[in-house]
């Protein structure tokens, strides 16, 4: 039998960002204490501080920057894993950006595909919170990343996603925390729980497509 979930709204905050309920079939991963089930992919403080996402996934196609991630971590309201580069910014910048994080209070880092081994292994025995390492290919040697130090893997694989993490799933037994995008639909995210993924990152909808329906429906009853 399912179980009944009451629910509370505020009149101010009812529009949020929610993430698809089949996310909640995934097992969940316990970081530090707490159990993720799904990461918001954002760095939108808005977006952000408006979501019922357990987590927040903050990785920019920039150079990791520690205002950034204070300004992230002091607006989420929930535990935050931020970029700290590894393709473009690596070597000692990339495991220093890892550390400040963590004294910033980060609940993990998370690394790019391009990441050296030897960046990983380095950047282990430098902080204490978990090193997550992204994975966009079934080719990526994320065995000798995860002997390395990494202690999650974010496969990001486009179409193949779910085809990667079952490989991935297959190499290891369940301890093995594996993070992933769902893709579009409840289709695919359920496909890629399915496949062996413990939790699911979502994209949400930009700020400007909400202000667009929200601004359409201003102007419907303007018309009225």
């Amino acid at each position: 039998m399912e179980k009944f979930i009451p629910e509370v709204k505020s009149k101010l905050r009812s529009k949020i960002i929610e993430v698809p309920p089949v996310i909640y079939k995934a097992s969940g991963i316990k970081v530090l204490g707490t159990r993720i089930k799904s990461l918001l992919f954002s760095t939108d403080i808005a977006i952000i501080k408006n979501t019922n996402a357990n987590s927040i996934i903050a990785v920019y196609p920039f150079t990791p920057q520690l205002s950034i991630t204070q300004a992230l971590l002091e607006v989420a309201p929930v535990p935050v894993f931020v970029g700290v580069g590894g393709g473009i910014t690596t070597g000692k910048r990339s495991i220093a950006i890892a550390w400040q994080a963590e004294l910033m209070g980060a609940y993990g880092v998370v690394v790019n595909a391009p990441t050296s081994i030897e960046v990983i292994s380095a950047m282990f025995n430098t902080i204490d919170i978990p090193i997550i390492c992204t994975i966009v290919s079934e080719y990526d040697d994320y065995k000798r990343k995860i002997e390395a130090g990494a202690r999650i893997l974010n496969v990001s694989g486009g179409a193949e996603t779910a085809k990667i993490v079952k490989k991935i799933r297959n190499d290891y037994s369940r301890e093995l925390p594996i993070i992933a995008t769902g893709g579009p639909t409840e289709e695919s995210i359920l496909e890629t729980i399915e496949a062996g993924a413990n939790a699911i990152t979502y994209t949400p909808p930009s700020c400007g497509e909400i202000f667009a329906e929200i601004m359409a429906n201003y102007r419907k009853n303007t018309e009225k």
